[in-house]
C-alpha cells in the first residue's frame, strides 16, 4: 500500500492515566517508532506512575507515545516538538480526538527549539531522537538550562549511551535493542 502512494497508518495505546487504554496514530515516516509499552511502563513507574503539576517537554514527539502518556498522567502542561509535517499533523488529529488542552505542539526542529530560551522550563524532557542521528550529542548539552531544579531528562538510544560528567545517571536500563535513561544535571543531585 505504501508505494502507491497511501499512508500506512500505525498506532499506539496509551497505557495509563486519565487517556488508559486509548490509541493515538501516527504514520510511517523514517525514523519514526513509538517507544514501546513495556519500556513506557517502567518509564512512568521510575517517574511515579502521576506527574501531576509537572511541564514536560517531547523534543522529538514522533508518535506522540511519551507525551500523550505524560498528559494522560496529569501533567500540567505538554510541549510536543516534531519537524516532520505528517507526523505533525497526527499530533494535531490525536490531541483533538482526545480534547487534551494540556498539549501544547510546534511544527519544528527540536535542536532550534531547545536552543530558544524562550520555552521556560522543564520538570521532565523526553528525548528520543532517531537512532541514526547525531542529535543526542547536540541537544544534551543546550538542556541544562530548559530544567527546572531536580529536573529529570529520559534519554532513549539504540545502543548504549554515557553522558558526560555533567550528567547523572539516574535510572538506566534496557529491552531488546532499546536503551534507556534518567539523567538529573550533576548539581541538582549533589
Amino acid at each position: 500500500m505504501a508505494s502507491l502512494g497511501v499512508k500506512v497508518i500505525n498506532k499506539v495505546r496509551i497505557i495509563g492515566g486519565e487517556h488508559r487504554s486509548r490509541w493515538i496514530e501516527f504514520p510511517d515516516a523514517e525514523g519514526l517508532r513509538p517507544t514501546p509499552d513495556r519500556v513506557r511502563e517502567t518509564l512512568f513507574n521510575w517517574l511515579g506512575q502521576t506527574l501531576d503539576g509537572k511541564r514536560c517537554l517531547d523534543l522529538f514527539a514522533g508518535s506522540g507515545a511519551l507525551g500523550f502518556e505524560a498528559a494522560s498522567r496529569g501533567a500540567a502542561e505538554v510541549v510536543m516538538v516534531e519537524n516532520n509535517r505528517a507526523a505533525f499533523h497526527a499530533l494535531q488529529q490525536n490531541r483533538d480526538k482526545l480534547a487534551c488542552s494540556r498539549i501544547v505542539l510546534r511544527c519544528e526542529d527540536g535542536l532550534g527549539y531547545a536552543r530558544r530560551q524562550d520555552g521556560g522550563r522543564y520538570d521532565v524532557i523526553f528525548l528520543d531522537p532517531p537512532f541514526q542521528s547525531d542529535y543526542l550529542s547536540r541537544v544534551l548539552p543546550q538542556l541544562a538550562d530548559r530544567l527546572t531544579e531536580n529536573g529529570l531528562v529520559y534519554v532513549e538510544t539504540g545502543a548504549a549511551f554515557e553522558p558526560d560528567a555533567s550528567w547523572q545517571v539516574v535510572k538506566r536500563a534496557q529491552a531488546g535493542k532499546v536503551f534507556y535513561q534518567l539523567l538529573q544535571l550533576t548539581q541538582d543531585i549533589e
